[in-house]
């Protein structure tokens, strides 16, 4: 995987103005490399742009980005945020679209009784047995793969208005698991919404002793084998929490509901919930969400560069797709058993979007999803992710702080509905509507919010 460096330009943000200028431009903003460089006309076709002063903090970044030469290190902002705003401008009836659904709740509770239905009738089964296997795998993933991402709905608060009713539906919801999970979950999954791919920060990503070790197909096999221990012992190695009550009443509840289920039905069901945790999160077709959603599955981009030394210099949707490549939706039928976890770049634009709206979402705003790359198989994923050998863990990007905002007139002009420009007082109000509706998606165990007298 080759990936470059270039002089990045003192702005602050990127607008859509002068294209040419911005397209030659943003390979900084979307790569790095081993080694820093100038523009030179005589090589790639654009205007020479003289050696930029570099500061000890940006030499600091630099040096951390060649020690991982093969992630790609991006230094513009995570995607998401420009380009909600930009569909709030063009679409402002999407606000309808947020908030709890009460479709959760029973949904929750019928896959907790297709858990512990399957638990019972097991009680007397030995756990490697045949049938005891295969209704862990088929049944029990699934449902636990559903339970997983139920518990992911919760944390963002779409299953009631109350954050502590949220936070308590999550907790039944983890019965199901056998293993306490859903309050660490909230915490490291709201830092991987707010600091997507921030090193050392977003513990979704891989760390570089991962990526070195597994650098293979076995150890690519190992990896989805396994992910679901990954996934939960990685946190701890990288960025441990802070435990709150929460935490405590999550563990002493399933470790309660763990002794009488033992105590009444036998070990062997909760053998069975923790082996169907396991293979919700091993080599099962739901799982393949886990690398759908953010793995590198084309390689990174191509630079401006490398488009113009290929003939390919006037490609108009190069830039949109170098900055939005990090996130990848899935639109096939397996949506139905995950909480449609799929349409991971409409969740990501409006985490306030219950599961249930998210299909709505992408009808709406059609035009800035339809061109964006999108998986067609979850398991030809990771089949893909284990055989391919440019593809592998060092296939995600990171970048090493909340880096250059894009502005959100980026991803489309603000043309308001009589054609002309919006003023800026509108532009604000929208901006602070985001940020009213981003606090409640990502409320924190404190229970706080703005414009709230008491807590919860």
């Amino acid at each position: 995987m080759s990936v470059h460096v270039l002089p990045h330009p003192p702005a602050t943000s990127f607008t859509p103005k002068a294209k040419s200028s911005l397209k030659a431009d943003t390979a900084s903003s979307t790569t790095s490399s081993p080694e820093l460089s100038s523009y030179e006309s005589s090589e790639n076709g654009v205007d020479e742009v003289s050696e930029p002063n570099i500061s000890a903090e940006k030499l600091r970044q630099i040096e951390k980005m060649e020690s991982n030469p093969d992630f790609l290190w991006m230094t513009t902002e995570e995607p998401h945020r420009s380009r909600r705003m930009a569909i709030l401008k063009a679409h402002p009836e999407v606000r309808k679209l947020m908030g709890p659904t009460l479709t959760t709740p029973p949904t929750v509770a019928l896959v907790l009784t297709i858990q512990f239905t399957a638990a019972y009738l097991l009680r007397s089964h030995h756990p490697f047995s045949i049938p005891f296997i295969l209704t862990a795998y088929i049944v029990g993933g699934t449902a636990n793969q559903n339970t997983f991402l139920s518990i992911h709905e919760i944390t963002h608060n779409l299953a009631f208005k109350s954050i502590k009713a949220n936070k308590i539906l999550a907790i039944i919801s983890n019965l199901a698991i056998g293993i306490p999970y859903a309050m660490a979950f909230k915490g490291y999954h709201i830092e991987h919404h707010k600091f997507l791919g921030e090193d050392g920060i977003d513990t979704d990503l891989p760390s570089k002793l991962e990526a070195m070790i597994l650098d293979n197909v076995a150890g690519k096999t190992f990896f989805a084998t396994f992910q679901i221990l990954f996934y939960a012992l990685r946190p701890g190695f990288i960025r441990s929490q802070k435990p709150t009550i929460w935490h405590g009443i999550n563990l002493l509840a399933i470790l309660a509901f763990d002794v009488l289920l033992v105590k009444n039905w036998g070990w062997n069901s909760l053998i069975y919930l923790i082996m169907s945790s396991f293979f919700a999160g091993s080599l099962h077709p739901c799982a393949a969400h886990f690398i759908a959603e953010h793995y590198l599955m084309n390689g990174p981009l191509p630079t401006k560069e490398e488009l113009v030394k290929d003939g390919q210099g006037d490609n108009e949707d190069w830039l949109i797709q170098g900055l939005a490549q990090e996130t990848t939706s899935y639109y096939g039928w397996l949506n139905v058993l995950c909480y449609n976890v799929g349409y991971h770049n409409e969740h990501h634009d409006f985490p306030s979007v219950p599961w249930t709206k998210l299909p709505e979402l992408h009808r709406i705003a059609k035009e800035f999803y339809d061109p964006l790359p999108s998986h067609e198989s979850w398991p030809y994923v990771t089949w893909k992710f284990i055989t391919d050998p440019s593809i592998g863990m060092w296939s995600r990007a990171k970048r090493l702080d909340k880096g250059d905002k894009i502005d959100h007139s980026f991803w489309t002009p603000l043309i308001g509905s009589d054609g002309e420009v919006q003023s800026k007082k509108e532009t604000s109000d929208v901006l602070a509507q985001d940020e009213e509706e981003e606090e409640i998606a990502y409320m924190s165990d404190s229970c706080t919010q703005k414009n709230r007298s008491k807590k919860e």
